[in-house]
Formats: C-alpha cells, structure tokens, sequence
C-alpha cells in the first residue's frame, strides 16, 4: 500500500507525513513545477510535473494501482481511480464512493457551466484545526482496517 498526494493545494500534507511514518507506508507528492522548491523534506519522494491542467492527475493515475491510497480534492481524478479499486480521500477525510460519483460529477460540471456565465459561490470554507484532525482520524481508521 503507498499514499500518493495531489499536492499542489493539499492542505493535510503533515497529517499525511504523520501517518506515513505511523505505519512505514511509501509516499509520493505530486505537484506541477510551480510549486518546485529547493527546501523539500530530506526523504521524501516528490514528483515534479508539467504546469498543465491535468498534467499531475493524468502522473497519479498512471502510477497509483489497486490497493494504494490517493488523497485528492480533484473529482474527475477520483472517479477515475475509483474504477482502478484505488482507496481515493478528499483533504476532509471524505471517502470517495462509486455510488455517489455520478451525482458529484454532476454537481462539478453544474458549478463550471455557472462559472462560465460569471456566477460565482463563495467556495468551502478553510480548513479548520478540526478538519486537519478529522482529516487524520478518518484515514488513520482506513490504514488500521487494511492492514
């Protein structure tokens, strides 16, 4: 089982670290090469990609298999990974589930046709010290069930 992180906006990147070394999982961080810096955790795996929309989901699916762990707040890159039976977390601990992925879908395209047309929602709120503990609890109650 390894952990990859859609890194570019994960907000849980410690919490992440946390549970790595908790339970000697692999991880690997990948982020567009915006995000590129000379000062990266001494041991760590990170995976720098073109800056192209879909360059860092398109690394994550080709390297995540059955078994391992994605945490992504990208819906079009869950459902995919969904379908490779790869166990897929939003940074708010959620569960990605196949069951409610066409209505997400849905609900992602709805947004994006009323962004077009200058519509604009306030987005979620940030995250909170509960939501990082949250976050950690609900993919530290995954890890143990698997192993």
């Amino acid at each position: 089982m390894k952990i990859f992180i859609d890194a570019d906006a994960c907000p849980v990147k410690d919490e992440i670290r946390d549970l790595a070394k908790k339970y000697g999982l692999p991880m690997t961080f990948v982020a567009s090469y915006n995000h590129y810096s000379v000062h990266l955790p001494v041991g760590e795996v990170w995976i720098f990609v073109d800056t192209d929309k879909e360059s860092a989901d398109m690394r994550i699916l080709n390297l995540a298999k059955s078994g391992d762990i994605v945490v992504t707040q990208d819906i079009g890159l869950a459902s995919m990974l969904i379908a490779k039976d790869v166990a897929t977390f939003s940074n708010r601990g959620e569960k990605y589930r196949e069951s409610e992925m066409a209505m997400m879908l849905d609900m992602r395209y709805l947004h994006a046709k009323e962004r077009r047309q200058g519509k604009y929602s306030k987005g979620p709120l940030a995250m909170s010290s509960a939501d990082n503990a949250n976050f950690l609890h609900k993919l530290d109650t995954f890890i143990k069930a698997r192993l």
